[in-house]
């Protein structure tokens, strides 16, 4: 068994791929410089969120989260136990390493967390009406924003208007407060996130003392069955077969599977009216596999209508059979005031007062917790990556690039010279060099992107820690130290078992169904165990006719371990390799209440 992980310093680049660190910003690459620090480092792969090899223009979703996770860890409000998080780029996958905070400093950072967090708890439903404000407003900023292609000529407006500049000026400028206002709204992402994950583990923590042996599970089941904006989507949905079935459409939609033949043929109905109103904003749900905004390509429900359509088809179909498709959020609220009530009667009177007060805040700060993620991971990223490929698709009609996804291999700071090189070519109506200069790069990046996709990383580097403690690495990656003794030992002595974080009670058997991207959702079947990286929203319409899900990332707080347990379904998080073990068809037994998957 081996002791420690590979060196980031010893794993060279696969072949094919010499040179891809011209693909990314300096700042994020291992060197020379920094290897005495970086090599005696833990760096695990962020597969939670970027299970893929990073496009350069996409990594400014990673430098949002680095640079404003570890501004609200440190300067902001002192988180006692962490700073923030590392991050480096090795063979196009994202690393991260936790960094915690010095021993002699956790007591004097805990006198001013207490100070500045109790600040936000003491007034936090008003300061979160205040941040969905702020929120919207920048939104709508983006929104705003165009990258039409540039125009022959300015219209006479522009002249009887006194504008004053022209449209290449303002693609420089709303290039640069596009991405801005990205990093802007990245400092409102963690500005209450983890002073939110800081009260639960206080409760967490709480609990552990006065209840020993007491269970993840049992903790989170007392926070469970809220009402958050996260799942309206999904409610959506449902809402729309109902209407289909109220409306006596419902059987047309289940003979018409493709949705643009079913808009077509219900044109000018109420049902077609009700859909239109409903794509925005309920349809700008990312669809990506990882993190729900962290990349490009995937696209939204509203860019892949067959998605919900196929969704609200299924519904239909469920509902025309007699059943009840709404999440079981009744039983969630009384099986999680069953568990708080029994907890408490447990207590010492002295400390009731205590209990209830951190369970209050625990479920008021919850809320956030979850819906952040519409906010910023859907509808924000929605809209920062549709304006981008606007601004792709413009500068390959105009000629500048081959193709519009030839953007995506430039990184940010290259997207704005070549923008630069554009409108002064616009401008003076001379040559520019952009094409011909970027061509040949784009070119060899494509190549060196396809040898990275095929390279398998490492799930982590450098000698493994002796403990984790930084609470987002435990309770959202789901990374511990049995965690990381797993992936050393790769579980040799259990075959036909994979182990994982308890994410949501109960045991199912069934077969498997091996899920990578929501692509494949359509073709899961009723009872099946859902098998896949992790979940993002975009997946909720199938928790309602799976029977379990696996993932192979994910701790007690992420999507995929909350979502089950507010649907009622058994749920094993963080198994390391449950995509790449098992297959589509095996019979296997999801533990919930143990995380343990068994092939029968």
């Amino acid at each position: 068994m081996p002791s420690s992980f590979p060196s980031p310093f010893e794993l060279g680049p696969p072949p094919g791929a010499e040179g891809w660190e011209s693909m990314y910003d300096w700042y994020h690459l291992f060197g020379d410089d920094r290897r005495a620090a970086d090599e005696n480092k833990f760096w695990f792969q962020d597969a939670l969120h970027h299970p893929y090899v990073l496009y350069p223009y996409d990594e400014i979703q990673c430098e949002c989260w680095w640079q404003a996770l570890g501004a609200m860890n440190t300067r902001v409000f002192a988180v006692p136990p962490a700073f923030g998080l590392e991050q480096r780029i090795l063979n196009g996958r994202l690393y991260v390493s936790p960094v915690a905070a010095p021993d002699e400093q956790i007591a004097e950072r805990a006198a001013a967390f207490a100070e500045r967090a109790g600040h936000y708890y003491e007034n936090w439903d008003a300061i979160y009406a205040q941040w969905k404000d702020k929120v919207l407003d920048r939104l709508n900023l983006i929104r705003s924003l165009s990258f039409e292609p540039l125009p022959d000529r300015e219209p006479l407006a522009t002249v009887t208007g006194h504008l004053g500049h022209s449209a290449g000026f303002r693609w420089e400028r709303d290039f640069s407060l596009l991405v801005s206002t990205m990093y802007e709204t990245y400092q409102w992402h963690f500005e209450m996130l983890n002073i939110g994950y800081a009260a639960y583990l206080t409760f967490f923590q709480f609990c552990q003392r006065a209840f020993p042996g007491i269970g993840d599970q049992s903790v989170s089941r007392m926070v469970g069955g809220l009402h958050v904006e996260l799942y309206r989507p999904d409610d959506e949905l449902k809402r729309l077969a109902k209407v289909a079935v109220e409306l006596g459409v419902g059987d047309q939609l289940l003979e018409i599977e493709d949705v643009a033949e079913a808009l077509r043929q219900l044109a000018g109905s109420k049902w077609v009216d009700e859909w239109e109103a409903t794509r925005d904003p309920w349809f700008q749900i990312n669809t990506d596999p990882g993190h729900p905004g962290g990349d490009h390509r995937f696209g939204t429900w509203d860019d892949h209508p067959e998605i919900p359509y196929g969704a609200v088809r299924d519904y239909v179909r469920r509902l025309k059979a007699g059943e009840d498709i709404d999440r079981p959020t009744a039983r969630i609220l009384a099986e999680r005031d069953q568990v708080a009530d029994g907890y408490r009667s447990l207590l010492n009177p002295d400390d009731v007062a205590a209990f209830d007060e951190l369970l209050a805040l625990v479920r008021k700060v919850f809320v956030y917790i979850e819906e952040h993620v519409l906010y910023i991971e859907h509808w924000m990223w929605a809209a920062f990556w549709g304006k981008s490929k606007q601004l792709a698709s413009s500068l390959a009609s105009m000629g500048v690039v081959a193709d519009a996804e030839d953007l995506f291999f430039l990184r940010r700071t290259e997207v704005s010279e070549l923008i630069f090189d554009t409108v002064a070519s616009w401008g003076t109506g001379a040559p520019g060099r952009g094409r011909a200069y970027w061509e040949p790069i784009i070119a060899r990046r494509r190549e060196i992107f396809a040898a990275l996709d095929a390279w398998q990383p490492p799930p982590a580097l450098g000698p493994p820690p002796t403990a984790v403690s930084e609470p987002l690495t435990v309770m959202l990656w789901g990374i511990n130290t049995d965690t990381v003794a797993g992936w050393l030992t790769d579980d040799v002595d259990e075959p036909g078992v994979l182990r994982g974080v308890a994410g949501s009670p109960g045991i199912v058997e069934g077969p498997v169904r091996v899920v990578q991207s929501v692509s494949q959702l359509a073709e899961i079947r009723e009872g099946e165990i859902l098998v896949c990286p992790a979940t993002s929203p975009a997946w909720a319409p199938v928790f309602s006719r799976i029977a379990a899900t696996v993932s192979d990332v994910g701790g007690i707080m992420s999507h995929t371990a909350i979502v089950c347990r507010e649907y009622g379904l058994p749920a094993v998080v963080g198994t390391g390799r449950a995509v790449s073990t098992l297959r589509t068809g095996q019979l296997v037994r999801v533990d919930g209440n143990t995380g343990v998957v068994t092939v029968l």
